[in-house]
């Protein structure tokens, strides 16, 4: 059977990319958003879920999820982990925090077993490869809407393992930064300058700056090359 993968492979001589797009009807049926920085595989989501479902936007990077989720209170998001501007696990915990009621299935290629972990501990309601059948997504998606986790088989085992022995420290040393000063480190290892941070984030050059030379002391590093390899571990920007 295809995997999302394939399917928007498939489909990319013939997509129209999709951005921002909206359901205006009074439909009964679940409300869902899509988020992933490749249009293909949201295209791809869309057309999966579509028989089912009323997806009622898709978007490309984190900050434009949880500000376009806020207002259109979806009941279940697809995320992906690595998106540019916030990345996934942010992106679903700051949503949490808002708006408990929402349910969040990622849906990436990444098959390692303390990030299935953290995923869920930030509220996750399913896990899903890219790379497994198409099925899995529509099932995932349906056991969430009815409370339930979904785990890919493929990963299964492994992540119990981390769960019962990894996943604690892995959140205790990505905890060590603060939910702001994640965003900061996130945005400048994308290469964005502190000005830019600053006018995306809504503050001062100076409280960057300052959230900047926090960071380096908390996490006791003086060069960028090691904020960059804690940004890639913690899975804020893609190595």
């Amino acid at each position: 059977m295809a995997s999302v993968a394939s399917i928007a492979k498939n489909d990319e001589s013939k997509h129209d990319a999709i951005n921002g797009e909206q359901s205006n009807g009074q439909s009964k049926r679940p409300r869902i958003m899509i988020a992933d920085d490749h249009a293909l595989v949201a295209d791809a989501c869309k057309k999966l879920l579509e028989p089912e479902n009323d997806v009622v936007a898709t978007v490309g990077d984190g900050r434009a999820l949880v500000r376009i989720a806020a207002t259109l209170k979806p009941q279940l998001i697809i995320v992906d982990v690595g998106m540019p501007l916030l990345n996934g696990l942010d992106a679903t915990y700051q949503l949490k925090e808002l708006l408990d009621s929402i349910k969040f299935v990622f849906l990436t290629m990444n098959a390692d077993p303390l990030l299935a972990a953290e995923a869920f501990r930030c509220g996750a309601s399913g896990y899903v490869l890219k790379t497994c059948a198409a099925s899995e997504l529509i099932l995932a998606v349906r056991e969430a809407l009815k409370g339930r986790c979904y785990l890919s088989p493929a990963i299964a085992k492994e992540t119990i393992d981390v769960l019962l022995h990894k996943v604690t420290a892995f959140a205790e040393e990505r905890q060590r930064l603060s939910e702001r000063q994640r965003e900061v480190l996130q945005l400048l290892m994308e290469g964005k300058s502190m000005k830019e941070v600053a006018y995306m984030l809504d503050v001062t050059l100076s409280t960057v700056a300052f959230h900047k030379l926090r960071i380096k002391e908390i996490l006791n590093t003086r060069s960028n090359a090691d904020l960059v390899q804690f940004a890639i571990k913690h899975y804020m920007i893609a190595a």
